[in-house]
């Protein structure tokens, strides 16, 4: 394989990646998750305190 050929397969090759979409596919859906992980875990230790209250008063009226 000459020279020529090789650096063409080479650029050939890089485009292709660079087109390949999937990994950031990847990465975005994981930082959504993390956003929405950190969103619950702020919601429940809002609400956290309050649940326990209502089922303590639910248990205490039963």
């Amino acid at each position: 394989m000459n020279l020529k050929l090789k650096f063409r397969k080479l650029v050939s090759s890089m485009k292709a990646f660079a087109k390949d979409k999937e990994g950031a596919t990847a990465i975005e859906y994981a930082v959504i998750a993390g956003l929405i992980s950190v969103a619950i875990i702020g919601v429940l230790n809002e609400l956290g305190p309050k649940l326990v209250d209502v089922f303590q008063s639910i248990s205490d009226a039963l």
